[in-house]
């Protein structure tokens, strides 16, 4: 080979090698460049857990019943209230009268109260509504019961003695006291809330004659009537036949049992030695009741207590024999009772002797009157 082809050949040569030089220069100097240090790979966050949404109440059913698992609402508790005994003023024909009222007391509850039952207490003659109450204790046996007591007070005015006139025929029809009584007696119950199917009226002598006329005139009103050493309505239609139906028992056919009969349970106290009232006129007030009962339709079974079949169960204090007639239903109840006291005088049998005209040693009249009343509703 020639010199100058070799030359040749050596010059491509080495320009090939200074190309592939210049090439390795230029892929280093590039790698360098972009080479970085290494890192990590990064953590990307936990998502957060979602937020529970609140559900409604849910239901569990138990074997006997559904229970509500979240209870959200309590009844609030009413107020307990005290019992009281007021006197109240009020007016009739422009004259001021007087009576008194026994509320019971009434415990803490959730529930508002049942209306309560209420019992018009009648006083004799040189009485009053606090005396006639200290005296029949009526008031502690209603606070066990849960009954109102109304005690209406006759004035000086009115009778000098403070009678209720049962015999004067101004008083003997749907005016006068009877009206008074029956006027006092709803407005009482209205105000107080009184179960308007259960009222009864009772009375002492006086009183319990006007207690006779009072709920043979308004039935609509008294669901009962008590009477005690007192007269059958209409026994009188002045005070000289007042004295004789006193002394001797009524001895006319009444005028108020001319009147429309209605149906109205009846109990009658009177003690056999009774010197003011004649024991005979609880005898006309039993029987004309039996007769007004039987002719509404009313089948009615007699039964007697005798003395010795009461000695057991007898209270310490109860020393007089007792003869007690009831006339019951089929169902058993009794709707006329008649306890004849025997050697008992004129006064309120089984009293407190802190009142006038009571014998604390007869069977308990106030305890039986009221247990006889709650009985029955109009």
């Amino acid at each position: 080979m020639s010199l100058s082809i070799r030359r040749v050949l050596e010059a491509a040569r080495l320009t090939a090698q200074s190309a592939l030089n210049k090439t390795l220069n230029m892929m280093q100097s590039s790698l360098k460049l972009n080479r970085q240090p290494w890192q990590p790979p990064v953590q990307e966050p936990a998502p957060a857990p979602a937020t529970p949404v609140q559900q409604p109440p849910v239901e569990r059913e138990t074997d006997t019943h559904t229970a509500i698992v979240n209870v959200t609402e309590v009844a609030p508790l009413r107020a307990a209230r005290p019992a009281s005994f007021t006197k109240h003023h009020y007016v009739v024909d422009g004259e001021p009268r007087v009576y008194r009222l026994f509320v019971p007391s009434l415990p803490a509850s959730a529930e508002p109260p049942a209306a309560m039952p209420m019992v018009v207490m009648l006083h004799g003659c040189k009485q009053d509504a606090a005396d006639f109450a200290l005296g029949t204790a009526m008031n502690a046996l209603a606070e066990q019961h849960q009954c109102l007591v109304l005690y209406p007070e006759q004035t000086a005015k009115a009778n000098n003695l403070r009678c209720w006139n049962w015999f004067d025929v101004a008083h003997q029809g749907h005016g006068g006291e009877p009206a008074m009584l029956a006027a006092l007696t709803r407005q009482v119950a209205r105000r107080q809330g009184v179960n308007p199917s259960r009222i009864y009226i009772a009375g002492l002598s006086a009183g319990g004659a006007m207690a006779a006329v009072v709920a043979a005139l308004y039935p609509e009103v008294f669901a009962a009537v008590g009477v005690h050493s007192g007269l059958p309505a209409g026994a009188a239609s002045d005070v000289i036949s007042a004295f004789k139906a006193m002394r001797h028992g009524a001895s006319h056919r009444p005028a108020l049992a001319q009147h429309k009969p209605s149906l109205m349970p009846t109990i009658v106290f009177h003690g056999r030695a009774d010197q003011t009232v004649h024991p005979d006129n609880s005898d006309q007030i039993v029987a004309a009741a039996l007769m007004t009962l039987q002719s509404c339709g009313l089948a009615l079974q007699k039964a007697e207590h005798s003395p010795a079949a009461r000695q057991v169960d007898r209270p310490a204090s109860d020393t007089r024999d007792t003869l007690q007639t009831v006339y019951r239903t089929a169902c058993g109840k009794s709707f006329l009772e008649y306890w004849s006291v025997n050697a008992g005088p004129h006064a309120w049998s089984g009293g407190s002797a802190a009142g006038s005209f009571t014998d604390p040693h007869g069977p308990n009249a106030s305890r039986a009157m009221l247990a006889f009343f709650l009985q029955h509703s109009r």
